[in-house]
């Protein structure tokens, strides 16, 4: 870090989720699972879901969710 960077407090972030990307509509250096409300670090983001637009820590989680949703539809 140099000496004109401030540091990043942690804040959470608006995201819009797209196919295989997400665009960042509010910065933040985290977004919330959805199923575990764990903080999911941005550069780690690797799931999420663009029908629900929800992050997902990990594949469990996602499949978690993912049968949820359609156990009860």
């Amino acid at each position: 870090m140099n000496r004109f960077e401030k540091p990043r407090l942690p804040s959470e972030a608006r995201i819009r989720y797209l196919d295989g990307d997400f665009q960042i509509e509010s910065p933040g250096t985290f977004v919330r699972c959805a199923v575990t409300g764990q903080a999911i670090p941005i550069d780690e983001l690797k799931y999420w879901s663009v029908s629900r637009q929800e992050a997902y820590v990990d594949a469990a989680s996602a499949l978690k969710r993912y049968q949820e949703c359609h156990r009860n539809a």
